[in-house]
């Protein structure tokens, strides 16, 4: 973590609630923008990985726009991730699908629309060449899957074997033996797409860009740009940016192409906290604590990758004097956050800090079993500034079933 979550007053805040600070964001903010200026790449925030646009203002002073994983997350980038000095920010949009509904509204505000396919490509083709011919600035390009896999975890590999996210060589090759779709594809076609990582350094993202430029090269030399997707961990401490620079400074000397990356965990990693609350204590062959947040609400990834959330001041199970398991409020049996031992016995009432919890938890909460959903504050750890921005009720779990 950038900063040290122990210097806020828990008692100011409801709970469960969520606490980002908005110095560490700017600092992640700033290791990108020189990134971003030393290397000639265009560097998007990924709205999907962290949406918290209480914070767009920000974002916009440093990255060159959004991208957005579908007609949502577009229009909210359209609405608040526009930079007051330039009056935008590109907006950049992938979807597996795109309905043509959700594309025409697309077609009016986006910057690149990158389809998953050579079908979509055909279907949409003539749609997507009426709408350029009213605004010129209109890209598109196709997601491209290089077969090569960088990940341990085959829920986050999209380049596992039977992906449905991109294009193999094989597949596109098929489509670009017909002529129509050939002349097509070079007509509206600007740039390529590959997004193959997930919370990785600069040696996966080497040896990928290797695989892609193999396979797809010949078709890359006619194209204006290509994008590496996100899965990025540039603000890590141990990322090697002096080498991503050279090999981007390196790829756009020999190839003139505009390089564009989605870093969404980048922007957000080590800004933020999930405060909880101990509502219960109970026993079965251990301790058990019941907190009123949520690992199947709240950080469901830990469930799904699946992986261990630190908590502040806490440690393995019985490595400290006292153990518990600690549970969410659901019904789900395995609503389960794992086992953490701790200094001293926890008491009901107790805050429990969960950290790293900014990027991929708010953008995923549900109320599964009417749970609540955290509130939103920011803490500014530089001046001790906490407010919250936003609380939930039963309003927000109503009116999302009819």
């Amino acid at each position: 973590m950038l900063s040290d979550f122990t210097q806020i007053d828990l008692t100011q805040l409801p709970s469960p609630c969520f606490v980002v600070d908005e110095w560490a964001v700017e600092q992640n903010l700033k290791v990108l923008a020189d990134v971003q200026a030393r290397s000639g790449a265009k560097i998007l925030h990924a709205l999907k990985a962290f949406s918290m646009f209480e914070l767009s203002p920000l974002t916009n002073q440093y990255l060159s726009g959004t991208c957005s994983s579908g007609l949502h997350e577009a229009r909210l980038a359209q609405e608040f991730y526009q930079s007051e000095e330039t009056g935008h920010g590109e907006i950049h949009v992938f979807a597996a699908g795109f309905t043509k509904s959700d594309l025409a509204e697309l077609l009016k505000f986006a910057d690149h629309i990158v389809f998953n396919s050579p079908g979509q490509i055909e279907r949409f083709g003539g749609m997507c060449l009426e709408a350029r011919r009213g605004r010129a600035e209109l890209q598109f390009g196709l997601r491209i899957n290089p077969e090569h896999s960088e990940g341990s975890q085959a829920i986050y590999n999209p380049c596992a074997p039977g992906s449905r996210l991109g294009c193999t060589r094989a597949h596109l090759d098929q489509y670009l033996a017909k002529p129509e779709f050939s002349q097509l594809f070079a007509e509206l076609i600007s740039g390529l797409h590959f997004h193959t990582l997930c919370e990785q350094g600069f040696g996966p993202l080497d040896r990928t860009i290797d695989a892609v430029f193999k396979k797809f090269c010949d078709l890359l030399t006619d194209l204006d740009w290509v994008n590496f997707g996100g899965g990025h961990h540039i603000t890590a401490s141990d990322y090697d940016r002096e080498a991503l620079i050279a090999r981007i400074q390196k790829l756009r000397e020999q190839t003139g192409l505009q390089v564009y990356l989605e870093p969404g965990e980048a922007v957000a990693i080590g800004t933020g906290v999930l405060v909880t609350e101990v509502l219960d204590l109970t026993f079965n062959q251990l301790p058990q604590a019941i907190l009123d947040s949520s690992a199947t609400c709240h950080m469901p990834d830990t469930l799904e990758m699946p992986y261990r959330a630190e908590i502040w001041g806490a440690g393995e199970r019985d490595e400290k004097a006292h153990t518990y398991r600690l549970g969410g409020l659901t019904c789900l049996a395995g609503d389960v956050m794992g086992d953490y031992s701790f200094d001293e016995p926890l008491s009901i009432g107790d805050r429990i800090m969960f950290s790293d919890m900014s990027h991929y938890t708010m953008v995923k909460t549900s109320t599964f079993n009417g749970t609540l959903l955290p509130a939103l504050a920011l803490w500014n750890s530089e001046t001790g500034e906490l407010r919250v921005v936003r609380q939930f009720g039963y309003e927000d779990f109503k009116t999302r079933l009819s």
